[in-house]
C-alpha cells in the first residue's frame, strides 16, 4: 500500500461505515437496496454527517476572518512601511513582522480554505470507494462484496451508473447520453451554487475598507476562478462523487446565508441590513454580538393637583351666585 493509500485507509473505512449505515436505514423503510436512489440518499446522509462535524471548523473560520478584518489596518501599516523596499533584509523584516502580527492576534490567512481542505480527502476517499465498487471489489471496512456489487451496479433511472463520469461515458460508450446529460446538469448546479456562495461574501459581507484592499481583489478573482475549477474538474468525477459535491455546495450556500444574515462583518452591507431589521423590531446589537431590547423611556405622568371641597363641588360651566 502506497503512502496515499495509507492516509486514505481510515477515511475510506469511515466513509464505508456511514454509507452502509444510511443504506441500511433506507433499505429498512422499504427502498430497493440495489437502486441508485437508495445509494444517492446514503451519500446525502454522508454529507450531512460530515458537514455537521465541520461546523466547529466553520465557526473557527468565521472568527479568524473577523480577526483578519480587525488587523487589516495594522497589516497595511506594515506593508506601507516596507513599500518600495526590495532588498532581502526588508523582505525578511516585513515577513517577520507580519507573522508576529498573525501570532499575536491569533489570526490565520489560510483559515478560509480549511473546511475545503478538510473535505478533499473525503472526496478522494469516496472516489476510491466508487472505483473499487465499480469492479464489485469489497472495501477496506464495512462495505462487503455484496454491498460493493450493489453500489457498483447502482444506476439512476436504471441507465446512469453512479460510478460513471462524463469523460468515461463519452470515451467508452458514446450512446450513454443520459450520463453526460446528468453530469452536465450537475456541473452547472455545482458551479452556480459555488458562484452564489462566493457572491454572497463579496457583495454583502465585506466592509468598505476591505473592498478597497488587495484582499477584495483576491476575492473577486476567486469569485470567477473557483466555479471554473469546479466546472472542469467535475467532468472527471463519477456521478456518486458529484452528488456528494453538489449537496455539500448547497449546504455551504445555506450555511453562508445564515451566517451573513445573523453574524455579518461589521461595516458591511449585511451588517447595515441587520441593524435595520433589529431597529424595526425594537432591538439593538450589544458589544458582545448579542441583541437586546430597547426599553422605551417612561412617559412623564402629570401630577394631579389636590382640589378643595368647595372647588370639587363646583360643576363646570356654573357661575357662583
Amino acid at each position: 500500500m502506497d503512502i496515499i493509500g495509507t492516509i486514505l485507509w481510515p477515511i475510506k473505512w469511515v466513509i464505508e461505515l456511514l454509507l452502509v449505515i444510511f443504506h441500511g436505514l433506507f433499505t429498512a423503510i422499504g427502498m430497493d437496496p440495489s437502486a441508485g436512489a437508495t445509494w444517492v440518499l446514503a451519500i446525502v446522509g454522508l454529507v450531512i454527517v460530515v458537514r455537521a462535524a465541520l461546523i466547529p471548523v466553520f465557526v473557527k473560520q468565521i472568527k479568524s476572518q473577523r480577526k483578519m478584518l480587525e488587523i487589516a489596518p495594522q497589516l497595511k501599516k506594515i506593508q506601507d512601511k516596507y513599500k518600495g523596499k526590495r532588498d532581502q533584509f526588508s523582505r525578511e523584516a516585513m515577513s517577520r513582522e507580519t507573522m508576529e502580527l498573525y501570532k499575536r492576534t491569533g489570526s490565520n490567512p489560510l483559515s478560509s480554505c480549511l473546511p475545503l481542505l478538510l473535505q478533499m480527502p473525503i472526496f478522494f476517499g469516496l472516489f476510491s470507494v466508487l472505483n473499487g465498487a465499480q469492479s464489485s471489489k469489497a472495501g477496506v471496512g464495512p462495505l462487503n462484496a455484496q454491498l460493493a456489487e450493489q453500489f457498483g451496479g447502482a444506476s439512476l433511472f436504471g441507465v446512469a451508473p453512479l460510478h460513471s463520469s462524463f469523460s468515461s461515458a463519452a470515451s467508452a460508450d458514446p450512446q450513454q447520453v443520459i450520463v453526460m446529460v446528468i453530469a452536465v446538469v450537475m456541473v452547472i448546479l455545482m458551479t452556480g451554487s459555488q458562484f452564489i456562495t462566493q457572491l454572497q461574501i463579496v457583495s454583502k459581507n465585506m466592509s468598505e475598507e476591505t473592498k478597497a484592499s488587495p484582499t477584495f481583489r483576491q476575492q473577486r478573482i476567486l469569485l470567477y476562478l473557483l466555479p471554473l475549477v469546479f466546472a472542469f474538474s467535475g467532468f472527471t468525477f463519477p456521478l456518486g462523487v458529484m452528488f456528494y459535491w453538489l449537496v455539500s455546495n448547497f449546504w455551504t450556500m445555506g450555511q453562508q446565508f445564515i451566517v451573513i444574515r445573523n453574524m455579518p462583518t461589521p461595516g458591511s452591507q449585511a451588517a447595515k441590513a441587520r441593524e435595520e431589521r433589529l431597529a424595526r423590531k425594537g432591538k439593538i446589537e450589544l458589544t458582545d454580538g448579542t441583541t437586546g431590547v430597547i426599553e422605551a423611556e417612561p412617559k412623564p405622568v402629570q401630577r394631579q393637583q389636590p382640589m378643595g371641597k368647595n372647588r370639587s363641588k363646583k360643576k363646570p360651566g356654573k357661575k357662583n351666585s
